[in-house]
């Protein structure tokens, strides 16, 4: 079988200003908050009511410090460990790529405990409306992996019309794997999710949606796993599973739990919230 499908060795510099540098991965993380931001502020307002715009407004600082340096950190500890002990200040050299999203996710749960804690807010409940837009940076981000021609998937066996030869990793047609979870982890999670935080019942029980965001990640992700190639560093490990099929593991159990601890605790009213 001939594939005509060829990866088109796109730039991942989107434009350059005299000596600035906009690569798409990082404008994929400005549309991101540039989109989910109004969508948040909106989130919140329903009822029960978890906190004021303004709130929202100031929440983006600490998001985007929790993605970054949560997403670095992680890519750091998880992936290359013993390369970046060995090289530390290659940890900064984030203009080189590496980036996690299971570190993101932990730097971001750190930035809404501290910002929750700081303004009297409740954790889960506020946790709850900000998840929901999160699918938003996911889709995005994806999207930049593939123009960047990185994380590609894993060699096709079988007869796949749409796969894809990218010439930096070899001739196989290989599965583009970061649309896949484009499409899983961002526009399916991000339907679930809002037709989830439409139903009263379902936003009056904190940790709810929180809990099935963390869940529905897993379970995109560790699927998406099965087409995605390990990385070189890494590889396959034991029963053939890679790193992020691991890390999924305790994403889903704590996404159940929650689920379950919403729903044994009473269904929560409006808090008073200042503007």
């Amino acid at each position: 079988m001939t594939h005509t499908l060829v990866f088109p060795g796109l730039d991942p510099v989107a434009f350059q200003l005299g000596p600035l540098v906009v690569r798409w991965y990082a404008l994929a993380y400005i549309m991101a908050f540039v989109i989910a931001l109004p969508l948040a502020r909106r989130l919140v307002q329903l009822g029960p009511k978890v906190a004021s715009k303004l709130a929202v407004d100031d929440f983006l600082v600490y998001a985007v410090l929790g993605v970054l340096l949560g997403g670095r950190l992680g890519y750091v500890l998880f992936y290359r460990p013993l390369f970046f002990l060995a090289h530390p200040l290659e940890i900064v050299a984030t203009w080189k790529g590496g980036m996690s999203f299971h570190g993101g996710a932990a730097g971001v749960i750190i930035a809404l405990a501290l910002f929750t804690w700081r303004r009297g807010l409740n954790f889960l409940a506020f946790s709850d409306r900000i998840v929901v837009v999160v699918p938003i940076g996911l889709a995005l981000g994806r999207c930049a992996n593939f123009i960047n021609g990185e994380l590609w998937g894993r060699p096709v066996a079988s007869a796949v019309p749409w796969a894809m030869i990218f010439p930096a990793v070899g001739p196989e047609p290989r599965h583009p794997s970061e649309l896949y979870e484009a499409l899983t982890e961002g526009v399916l999670l991000l339907i679930v999710l809002l037709l989830a935080v439409s139903r009263p019942a379902l936003r009056a029980r904190a940790g709810f949606l929180s809990g099935l965001f963390l869940f529905g990640y897993a379970c995109a992700r560790a699927f998406c796993e099965l087409f995605r190639q390990p990385d070189d560093n890494i590889g396959f490990l034991a029963g053939g599973v890679t790193m992020g099929q691991i890390l999924c593991l305790p994403m889903a159990l704590a996404g159940i739990g929650l689920m379950v601890y919403a729903f044994r605790r009473p269904a929560r009213e409006t808090d008073r919230i200042e503007e």
